[in-house]
């Protein structure tokens, strides 16, 4: 699997950290977390225990809208790192076959 990755200016990547950390302030976010299910894995978690994950992460070319950040728990957000949507899946389908 190879990966693209967008050459971002540290400028750009700024400000979309900070666009994400204004809407995790927000309510929207708020009663996003409050539903207590990760995108990714569909597990129900306590909302303390759930990151805010980039759908297209900022370095291969996503922004921080509501239309690209989900709930997701740790493990899936820290497995899931840089990965798009279909990689992701490529690579669950990956650990199910090896069980």
């Amino acid at each position: 699997m190879t990966h693209f990755i967008i050459e971002l200016s540290e400028q750009e990547i700024k400000r979309e950290k900070e666009k994400a950390r204004e809407l995790r302030r927000s309510r929207w976010w708020q009663n996003r977390i409050a539903k207590g299910v990760c995108h990714w894995c569909g597990g129900t978690f306590p909302p303390a225990e759930l990151t805010m994950d980039h759908i297209v992460p900022i370095t291969r070319g996503g922004k921080s809208s509501r239309g690209n950040l989900v709930p997701a728990c740790k493990e899936c957000n820290s497995r899931k790192k840089y990965l798009l949507p279909m990689e992701w899946e490529e690579y669950l389908e990956s650990v199910k076959s090896a069980k």
